[in-house]
Order: C-alpha cells, then sequence, then structure tokens
C-alpha cells in the first residue's frame, strides 16, 4: 500500500438499508462529509433501494445488493446465507476499497465472514448498547467470534468500551460519538407552547409508553399540553392502545416518520427522551442543536454523557414513571426553565461538531492504513 493511499483512502461503508433510523442519517452524513473534500466513498447496502429513507451526495457511489429474500427450508436458508455472504464478496472486492466500515451488529459479522481472507482492513461500529440489544444466542456468539478478526471495534461511549474491551484488546477499541450535524436555529418566539416532542422507532426500548403514563400522570392533557411521537415501529399497536386505554386520544399523537424532525424540535415546548436504553441518540443532540430543552432518562450508555441535570437538560433515573412525571410537570410550569435550558443545550452543536467527530474517523482510518502499509 502506498503512502499516496493514506492521503486519500477509497472508504466503502455497509449497512443493512438506508431506511429511516439514527444510525442510517449518520451514515449518509458521513459519506457525504467525505465525498465534500474529495475522498472517494461507497455505501454498501444489504437491502435494495426501494428501503431508502435517506438521500446520499451525487458524488457517493452507491451499491444496493437487494440481498434479501425468502427461503422455505433449512437447507434453502443455508444456501441462502452463503451466496448472500459469496455475493457481498464480490460486491465489495470489486469495489477496490483500501478500508471497510461496517455498521451494526449482525451487518458486522456478515460482513467480517465475507471479507475473511481478503486483506482489506474492516472496522466494525456498533450503534446501540451491545449489553442490552437482544440479537439472539447465534448472532451473539458470532459477534464475540468473529470480533476479534476486525482491525477496529467502535462504540460511541466510554461505558461500552468496557464491554469491547471484553471481546477485542484495547489497543483495538475506539470510542468515538455521534456528531450533531448542522441545524437550523429557532427562536423561542416561534415554539408552541403546549407542545412536547419525542423523536424514536416505536420499539420497546424507547420507552414511549413510559412517556404517556408519565404524561397522564401529569394531567397533561387536563393542562391543554399535547404529546407529538415521531417514528415508526412494531410498537404501534400497544401504544394506540394504551393511549386510548388512558383517554388520550385527542392529546398523543403518534405521527409516524417524517422527512425532516428539525422543523418539529423548532416548534416543541420541551423534548423528552424515555428510553430504557440507548447508543447515541442523534434525536437528543439534534433537539439540543435547536435550542430545545429536554428531559432524558440516565438510561445505561449515552444520556448522562450528554445531559448535565439542571444545567443544560433535565436528567432523571430510567424507567421511573413518577420522575418522568415530575420532570415534565417542571417544565410545564416554568417557562423561564425551559428557556435556560434550551439555550444551554446549544452548546452541543460545538462539542460534538461533524467536523471534530469526523476528525477522529480519519485518525483512526489512518492509523489502521499505517500499521497495514508497515
Amino acid at each position: 500500500m502506498s503512502r499516496s493511499v493514506l492521503k486519500n483512502p477509497h472508504i466503502l461503508l455497509v449497512v443493512s438499508s438506508l431506511s429511516a433510523g439514527g444510525a442510517e442519517r449518520i451514515i449518509s452524513e458521513m459519506a457525504g462529509w467525505w465525498a465534500a473534500r474529495g475522498r472517494k466513498v461507497t455505501v454498501l447496502t444489504l437491502s435494495g433501494t426501494d428501503q431508502d429513507h435517506y438521500r446520499l451526495n451525487p458524488k457517493v457511489e452507491r451499491i444496493a445488493l437487494n440481498y434479501w429474500g425468502r427461503a422455505r427450508t433449512p437447507w434453502q436458508v443455508i444456501d441462502k446465507r452463503i451466496r448472500r455472504i459469496m455475493r457481498l464478496r464480490r460486491a465489495v472486492l470489486s469495489a477496490r476499497p483500501d478500508i471497510v466500515i461496517s455498521f451494526m451488529d449482525i451487518t458486522n459479522v456478515r460482513t467480517l465472514t465475507a471479507l475473511a481472507g481478503t486483506g482489506i482492513p474492516v472496522v466494525v461500529s456498533e450503534r446501540t448498547d451491545p449489553r442490552r440489544q437482544p440479537v439472539g444466542f447465534f448472532w451473539s456468539m458470532a459477534r464475540r467470534l468473529f470480533y476479534p478478526f476486525s482491525a477496529a471495534l467502535v462504540v460511541q461511549t466510554g461505558s461500552v468500551a468496557q464491554w469491547a474491551q471484553s471481546v477485542v484488546p484495547r489497543c483495538r477499541t475506539s470510542v468515538i460519538p455521534n456528531f450533531v450535524r448542522t441545524m437550523p436555529d429557532a427562536k423561542a418566539s416561534h415554539r408552541e407552547k403546549s407542545m412536547i416532542l419525542s423523536v424514536g422507532r416505536l420499539g420497546r426500548e424507547k420507552g414511549h409508553d413510559l412517556l404517556i403514563r408519565a404524561f397522564a400522570a401529569a394531567k397533561g392533557a387536563e393542562k391543554g399540553w399535547q404529546i407529538t411521537i415521531l417514528g415508526e415501529g412494531k410498537e404501534r399497536r400497544n401504544l394506540e392502545n394504551l393511549i386510548a386505554g388512558l383517554g388520550l386520544t385527542s392529546s398523543v399523537h403518534l405521527q409516524g416518520i417524517v422527512q425532516e424532525p428539525a422543523e418539529w424540535m423548532q416548534k416543541a415546548s420541551f423534548f423528552v427522551l424515555s428510553s430504557r436504553y440507548e447508543g447515541f441518540p442523534n434525536a437528543l443532540l439534534e433537539a439540543m442543536a435547536c435550542g430545545c430543552a429536554v428531559v432524558v432518562t440516565d438510561c445505561p450508555s449515552a444520556t448522562a454523557e450528554i445531559v448535565r441535570n439542571d444545567e443544560n437538560g433535565l436528567l432523571i433515573t430510567a424507567e421511573n414513571v413518577a420522575a418522568l412525571s415530575n420532570a415534565m410537570v417542571r417544565l410545564m410550569e416554568d417557562e423561564g426553565l425551559r428557556c435556560r435550558l434550551g439555550i444551554q443545550a446549544l452548546g452541543v452543536k460545538e462539542l460534538y461538531s461533524q467536523d471534530s467527530i469526523m476528525a477522529q474517523w480519519n485518525n483512526l482510518i489512518e492509523s489502521i492504513l499505517r500499521k497495514e502499509d508497515n
């Protein structure tokens, strides 16, 4: 590998899809940042383009494998898995990248399997908390088996790094948080005085059920407040039943997926992240970067690294409906507190700027390629 490769390596990013989601947004933004600076970058998705929610920079090369298909017998399952791995291998080898970065647990295992013996360094990145995110016994064991063959394991928080160091050597563990993309400025005068916002997939880990119960306990509807939840997922029916059961149909709205959550963050009186566990929540960073006051659960992983209680947000015990309700009441009743926390929240724009976080990715790539060159 020549020194010129180190200056401008071809980076290939692997992800399951570009559907709506925090990791998918970050990947599209990373690819665009590199492409805008003259880097050759390719995004490879296991899915086809029909699942795309995010658009890539026109300078980014796209490979969409349309990897999925139904298998009816155990032998067909095995055959399809082998064929898919070989397809992935051929696609990457044809692209001729200098380094591959794979995102999210199961995709990471597939990528490492496909590229075994090729000599292409593979970085794997965990985008949630693997101590809490269930992947099943097979994939959990496969992760521990294959991750040691990666060039580096990237996690997003110091607490998850402790788990990572039980899987790969400490020297191949890197902590790189998400960056916050450039967000439009918001003025307090533009905020709707009775709107509470939450953003995230409708999954149990996001704790939207806790938010709804806390809103009911706070008597938010009786005080004229409304909750809007942006996102989609398998918990929708359960949440709809909970909303109806609590008599909140006219006050809690499951808005689904929207193209630009920032437009809602600019209008919200405050933002709530009620998760049971998290990776490094993009929605929280973006809400804070919009100057939105936030209430956040101190769940395993990242939130306590972002929010300092009563300084740039309210940090409360995870899975504690009473504490969440009390924090929401504080913000409902105190416009001055909402304003103060919103102003302090803007600090994330500098602390987690895209340029500073992408510099960490560049440093990691350069160090790996230097090792490969020696």
